[in-house]
C-alpha cells in the first residue's frame, strides 16, 4: 500500500476523501483543498480587477470618456475583430481566402492568422456589431486575467508554496510592464503572455515524461494563437527547461532523453500549426516593404527605470513586474535558504536575457531574425516572466530574512539611483515608488515572522500572516493600478488615437449599406478615413488597407497612380479620383467631413453625402496589342500617365505650372531623387500671403492637384473657389499624401491654387492634371460595350460572361496578387497575368467566359507538413501503446 505524501511546511494538507472540511471559514480560504485553482482564480481576479481599476482612474473607455484605440489597436485590430463579426454572421464580402472589401481585394488567410486565430477572437460573435470596441476590451481583460492564472499554476508546478503568495505573482506576470504599455492595444500579442508558462507546462511535461500528446497540442494552439509571440514564448521555454534540466543533474542518458522529447513536441506542434504559419510566412514575403529602421539599444538609465512603477516611454522595455516580484527577485542571490545552484542558475538568466535585449544580433534572434516595424523590445514579457519565476524561487523556499531583503532594497536603491538620471523617472514616480518600497518590506517582514518556530495555530502566527497578505495584496493593487492609469494617460498624448463607434461611423455604415452594388460595381467608405481600416470596420469594398501583409504590387499600382499610403507603405488609403474609379469599377463613393476626433484638419460643415458614377464591370477586355508591357515596373513618373495606361485612353491635361511663394517669387527648383518645387511653412521668412499655383487647362475640366510630399490644404481661387478643399498629410519618412480633386476649370482657362502649406513641402513637375470627363465618359462606355455582360463573385472566385466573339485581354479590376489562377473558357487555369498590376487573362479565339481562383500562397505546402506531423504523432502514439501492452503482457506471464 503506497505510503501518502506528507505536506511540507508551505503545501497545506487538504482534508482526506469522503470527510467534510471543518476548518474554519477564514482558513480554508488561506489553506484551500486545491491550491493550483485557487492560486489560478486568485491571480486572474487579481489581474482583472487591477486593469479594470486602472482603465477607471485614467477615465477610459469603457469606464470613461477617453478612447482606448490607439495606434494599431483603432487602425487595424478592431476593424479585423469587425470583419470576423460579419465572417461569423454571414455578412462579409469575401471569405476565409479572400477578402473583397480592402485593397480591391487581398488575401485573408494571413491576417487571419496574424491577428485572429486566438481562441478569445471568437467571442466578437456574441456582441453586437456596433459594441466591437466593446467586444475587444472583453477579449483583451480575459486573455490578461487567462496569463495570470497559467502563470500562478505555474509556479505552484515549478515549486510547493503558498498558493495566495503565487496568485499575486501570477498577476504581477500579467499586469507587467510591458502588458499596460504596449500589449493591451496589441491584443494578439497577449496570446504569447498566455503561451509563455503553457510551454513552460509543457517543458515540465517534457522534463518528467508526461503528457506527451497534451504537450503536442499546447505548442499547436499557442503557434496558431500567435506564431509571433509563440515564437518568443518557445525560445524562453526552452532556456527554462534547459536550465531546470541543469538544476536536476541527470545523467547524460537522461539529458537525451530530454532533450529529444523536447524537440520532438516543439517539431510535431508547429509542423501541425504549419498550415496557417506557412500562410503567415508567404504572405509577408509578398507584402510592401514597409519601413524598418536599425536596432539602437536604449541607454541603461531607461532601461532600469522602467523597472519602476509608473514609468512610461514607446521606445523603452517595459520590465515592471511590481515592487514585490522585483525585490524578492533581488533576493535571489542572497537568500541562504535556496541551493546555490538554484540562485546562481536563475539569476545569471535574468540578467543573460535581459543583456540580449540591448545587442542587436541577439535582439534579431528574439524577433526571428526580421526588425520589427515599430516597437523594438517586443521580447520583454520573456524577461518579465523571468523575474517573476526568479521571484517565486525566493519565495518557495520561505520568505527571505533581513540579510536577503536588505541586500534586495540595497540594490533596489543603487537601480533608483541610477534610473533617476533618466528622463522617464518624473516627479510623480516617487511617492508611488516609495509607498511600494515600504508597503512590500513590510508584506515580507510579516510573512517572515510567520515561518519562527511557533505553533501553526497560534494567534501569534495568524495575524502577521493574515496583515502580510493583505499588505502586499494591497502595495500591489494600488502601484500596478497608477502604472495602469499613467500609462494609459500618456499613452494618449504620444500616439494617434481613434474613437470608438459612434454616429459618424453609423452613418457612414448606413450610407455604404444603402448604395451598396457589389459585385456589380464597389462602394468605397471615402477618401476622408476615420481609420486605416474603414471597409472592414464600415463597410464597402475599397483601396484601403492597413496590414502587415500589404502586398508590394498593390501598394506600387496605388502609388504610381497618386494614392497616398502611411506606416511606410503597409497602410494605403482611398484615392478619390474618377479615372481610378472607372478604372477598379467603384461606382458609389461617400464623402464624409473631417474626423471630429481628430484635430488634423477643421470641420467644414458638411455631412455624410454619396455620389455616383457609371463604372464599367469588374472585367472589362482589351486589344491584346495594348497589353504587351503592362508590368508594374513600365509605370512612368506621372500618376495622370499612369491612370490612362491602365484606362486605355488619353483624358488628362498635364499643364505647366508656376509656382510662386508667398512673397509673390518664383520658388526655389529643387532637383534630385524628388524634382520640384520648395515652399516654405506659413507664417515663416517674410511670407505675407499664401504660396500659389497656377496654369492653364481647358476650360470646364476637373482639377486634380498631386503633390505627395506636401502637407496642408489647397484650394482653386476665383471663379470656382466653390470647389473642395484638397487636404494633404505627409512626413518626409513614413507618409505620402494622395491626390486630390480641386473643382473645375473657369471659362477663361486659367487656373490659380491657394496653398496653405503645415510645413515646408515640395511641389513635384506636373503636379496639376486636369481631367476631361466627355473623354472619360467615351472611354467608360466603350469598356462597358466590351466588358463582362455577367459577373459573379463567390469567396474568391470571379466569373464572367464575356460577349460572343470577344478576343483580347480580359481584365479584372483587382491587384495581381500571388496566388490567382485563371482560365479563358473550358481551358485549364494557369497563373494569372499582370496588366500594370492587374489580373488579366489573355483570351482564346472561342472564349466567351473567365474564371480565376484565388489560391492562398504556402497553404497546400502547410496543409501538408500538417497532416506529415498529425500522422506521425499519431503513429508515435500507437507505437508507443502497442510497446506497453506488451510490456504489461510481459510482466503477467509465469
Amino acid at each position: 500500500m503506497p505510503t501518502p505524501e506528507v505536506p511540507g511546511p508551505t503545501t497545506p494538507a487538504s482534508s482526506p476523501p469522503g470527510r467534510s472540511d471543518d476548518r474554519p471559514g477564514w482558513l480554508r480560504l488561506l489553506r484551500p483543498t486545491h491550491p493550483r485553482r485557487a492560486a489560478a482564480l486568485f491571480a486572474a481576479l487579481l489581474s482583472v480587477t487591477v486593469l479594470c481599476a486602472g482603465d477607471l482612474v485614467a477615465r477610459s473607455y469603457p469606464f470613461g470618456p477617453r478612447t482606448r484605440s490607439v495606434n494599431d489597436l483603432g487602425n487595424q485590430y478592431v476593424p479585423f475583430h469587425a470583419h470576423l463579426w460579419d465572417l461569423l454572421h454571414g455578412r462579409a464580402d469575401g471569405g476565409l481566402f479572400l477578402n473583397w472589401q480592402s485593397g480591391y481585394g487581398a488575401g485573408f488567410l494571413p491576417d487571419l492568422g496574424t491577428y485572429l486565430t486566438s481562441p478569445f477572437a471568437l467571442l466578437v460573435g456574441v456582441f453586437p456589431r456596433d459594441e466591437i470596441d466593446l467586444a475587444v476590451y472583453v477579449i483583451t481583460v480575459l486573455k490578461i486575467a487567462c496569463a495570470a492564472a497559467v502563470m500562478a499554476r505555474l509556479l505552484l508546478t515549478l515549486r510547493p508554496g503558498r498558493w495566495w503568495a503565487a496568485g499575486l505573482l501570477g498577476a504581477s506576470y500579467a499586469l507587467c510592464g510591458w502588458t499596460v504599455a504596449s500589449a493591451v492595444y496589441n491584443l494578439m500579442w497577449l496570446d504569447g503572455l498566455i503561451a509563455l508558462p503553457l510551454l513552460c507546462l509543457v517543458g515540465e511535461w517534457v522534463l518528467n515524461g508526461r503528457r506527451p500528446v497534451l504537450g503536442v497540442v499546447v505548442v499547436t494552439a499557442a503557434w496558431i494563437a500567435n506564431f509571433y509571440t509563440a515564437y518568443m514564448a518557445t525560445l524562453a521555454a526552452v532556456l527554462v527547461l534547459l536550465l531546470r534540466l541543469s538544476l536536476s543533474g541527470p545523467p547524460r542518458r537522461r539529458i537525451l532523453a530530454v532533450a529529444g522529447r523536447g524537440g520532438l513536441t516543439v517539431a510535431l506542434g508547429m509542423g501541425i500549426a504549419a498550415p496557417l504559419v506557412t500562410v503567415v510566412y508567404f504572405g509577408t514575403t509578398h507584402a510592401s516593404p514597409g519601413r524598418f529602421t536599425d536596432f539602437t539599444p536604449v541607454a541603461a538609465e531607461d532601461l532600469l527605470a522602467r523597472l519602476l512603477p509608473t514609468t512610461y516611454s514607446f521606445g523603452s522595455p517595459a520590465l515592471y513586474v511590481g515592487t514585490t516580484a522585483l525585490l524578492l527577485a533581488l533576493a535571489l542571490p542572497f537568500h541562504r535558504a535556496a541551493p546555490r545552484r538554484v540562485r546562481t542558475g536563475w539569476t545569471v538568466l535574468m540578467v543573460t536575457v535581459t543583456l540580449s535585449m540591448q545587442w542587436a544580433p541577439t535582439q534579431l534572434m528574439w524577433h526571428a531574425f526580421t526588425p520589427p516595424q515599430g516597437s523594438s523590445y517586443r521580447e520583454t514579457f520573456v524577461v518579465c516572466a523571468l523575474l517573476v519565476i526568479a521571484a517565486w524561487h525566493t519565495l518557495s523556499y520561505g520568505p527571505p530574512g533581513r540579510r536577503a531583503l536588505a541586500a534586495a532594497t540595497a540594490l533596489l536603491a543603487l537601480i533608483t539611483a541610477y534610473a533617476s538620471r533618466s528622463e522617464l523617472v518624473r516627479p510623480f514616480v516617487w511617492p508611488i515608488l516609495l509607498t511600494a518600497v515600504a508597503g512590500a518590506l513590510g508584506g515580507l517582514a510579516l510573512l517572515a515572522r510567520t515561518s519562527v518556530d511557533r505553533p501553526a495555530g497560534s494567534g501569534r502566527r495568524r495575524v502577521p500572516a493574515v496583515l502580510a497578505v493583505l499588505l502586499l495584496v494591497g502595495t500591489q493593487l494600488g502601484e500596478t493600478t497608477a502604472t495602469a492609469a499613467v500609462t494609459t494617460r500618456m499613452r494618449l498624448t504620444q500616439m494617434d488615437d481613434y474613437a470608438p463607434w459612434g454616429d459618424r461611423r453609423q452613418q457612414q455604415a448606413e450610407a455604404i449599406a444603402e448604395a451598396d452594388g457589389w459585385p456589380r460595381y464597389r462602394t468605397d467608405p471615402g477618401r476622408e478615413q476615420t481609420v486605416g481600416n474603414d471597409p472592414l470596420l464600415v463597410g464597402g469594398q475599397g483601396a484601403q488597407y492597413y496590414s502587415s501583409h500589404t502586398s508590394d504590387i498593390l501598394f506600387r499600382t496605388l502609388t504610381a497612380l497618386g494614392g497616398g499610403w502611411t506606416s511606410g507603405g503597409r497602410s494605403l488609403q482611398s484615392l478619390d479620383n474618377a479615372v481610378t474609379d472607372v478604372i477598379f469599377s467603384v461606382g458609389a463613393r461617400v464623402h464624409s467631413p473631417p474626423d471630429p476626433h481628430q484635430n488634423w484638419f477643421p470641420q467644414d460643415g458638411s455631412g455624410v453625402t454619396v455620389t455616383r458614377q457609371d463604372v464599367p464591370p469588374l472585367v472589362t477586355v482589351r486589344p491584346s496589342a495594348a497589353t504587351a508591357r503592362t508590368r508594374v515596373s513600365a509605370f512612368g513618373p506621372s500618376p495622370y500617365r499612369n491612370q490612362e495606361l491602365l484606362l486605355g485612353t488619353r483624358v488628362y491635361t498635364v499643364p505647366r505650372l508656376t509656382v510662386r511663394t508667398g512673397t509673390g517669387r518664383p520658388a526655389q527648383r529643387v532637383d534630385g531623387e524628388r524634382p520640384g518645387v520648395r515652399i516654405g511653412a506659413l507664417g515663416r521668412g517674410t511670407a505675407v500671403r499664401k504660396p500659389t499655383i497656377t496654369a492653364r487647362c481647358p476650360a470646364g475640366s476637373e482639377v486634380y492637384l498631386w503633390t505627395p510630399h506636401f502637407a496642408g490644404t489647397a484650394r482653386l481661387t476665383g471663379a470656382s473657389s466653390d470647389g473642395p478643399t484638397g487636404r494633404f498629410r505627409s512626413d518626409p519618412v513614413a507618409k505620402i499624401a494622395a491626390m486630390a480633386r480641386l473643382g473645375t476649370v473657369p471659362a477663361s482657362g486659367r487656373l490659380t491654387i491657394e496653398l496653405s502649406p503645415n510645413r515646408p513641402s515640395s511641389i513635384p513637375d506636373g503636379a496639376v492634371g486636369c481631367l476631361d470627363t466627355t473623354r472619360l465618359h467615351t472611354a467608360v462606355e466603350h469598356l462597358e460595350t466590351t466588358g463582362a455582360t455577367d459577373v459573379t463573385v463567390s469567396g474568391g472566385t470571379i466569373r464572367a460572361q464575356l460577349p460572343a466573339g470577344t478576343t483580347g485581354t480580359a481584365v479584372v479590376a483587382a491587384p495581381r496578387i500571388a496566388g490567382w489562377r485563371c482560365a479563358a473558357g473550358d481551358a485549364g487555369a494557369t497563373p494569372a497575368r499582370e496588366y500594370y498590376g492587374l489580373i488579366a487573362v489573355p483570351l482564346g479565339a472561342s472564349a466567351t467566359s473567365v474564371t480565376c481562383t484565388f489560391h492562398t500562397p504556402g497553404l497546400r505546402l502547410g496543409l501538408t507538413v500538417g497532416a506529415v506531423s498529425l500522422v506521425t504523432l499519431l503513429l508515435l502514439r500507437t507505437l508507443a501503446a502497442v510497446r506497453r501492452r506488451r510490456t504489461a503482457a510481459g510482466a503477467l506471464t509465469p
